[in-house]
């Protein structure tokens, strides 16, 4: 009897252990992708990263990606505030441009998409995603697979993006920005304390327009 209690327990440590680490259903992490150019031919594809990384505290997002440390994005997604920032460091210039809910929503109608939910599924980076066959309502020969999951605590993630009509975190999806547009497939969460600061504006960087900044990735074309 002492031995079946003895095992019962164990198992028990062992599960909650398991649960402890297991970094699903978390507020607060990171997730790293893989980012490839969808249009190789691009002028800035030979500039494109081949890695994003997304800092995520319950509604804000953080998402950034590098070029060799030189030609740095960052984007702060808040859906409180409503606004999305940008933010551009290359060498010692650091400049930012602040996206109001009108701009978003003009961006994000400029890349309108149509949604079709589907039943399939599959594990992407040890998380259940739900598979929408997307199509480019401007040009509907156009279809792709988009993939997201369920199983982060995180609120309205797509808020500056122009999937927000789902409801839950990409895990697959395709993204246009300045021009250039990209397939981004995640290959890990980790659960980590994420520091306030992350989803705020540095007071270094230059405040600069929208049409400034859309200068700023033109320039270097």
């Amino acid at each position: 009897m002492k031995r079946i209690l003895f095992i019962g327990a164990l198992i028990g440590l062992i599960t909650a252990s398991c649960s402890y680490t297991n970094p699903k259903f978390i507020d607060e992490g990171l997730i790293d992708y893989d980012a490839k150019v969808i249009n190789v031919d691009h002028p800035m594809a030979s500039l494109a990263p081949g890695k994003m990384t997304v800092k995520f505290k319950k509604e804000l997002f953080a998402s950034e990606m590098s070029v060799m440390g030189v030609f740095t994005t960052t984007f702060i997604s808040n859906p409180i505030k409503k606004n999305l920032t940008v933010l551009v460091k290359m060498f010692d210039v650091k400049q930012a441009c602040i996206d109001d809910e009108k701009a978003i929503k003009a961006e994000c109608d400029a890349y309108k998409l149509e949604f079709e939910e589907t039943k399939e599924t599959k594990v992407i980076a040890g998380y259940k995603c739900k598979k929408v066959i997307v199509t480019m309502s401007d040009d509907p020969t156009i279809k792709y697979d988009v993939y997201y999951t369920e199983e982060l605590n995180v609120t309205n993630p797509n808020f500056s993006n122009p999937y927000n009509k789902i409801n839950g975190m990409l895990m697959q999806f395709r993204l246009k920005k300045f021009g250039l547009e990209m397939e981004f497939t995640a290959q890990g969460v980790t659960k980590e304390d994420v520091p306030d600061e992350t989803f705020e504006l540095p007071a270094y960087y230059k405040v600069i327009t929208k049409a400034e900044m859309d200068e700023v990735f033109k320039s270097i074309q």
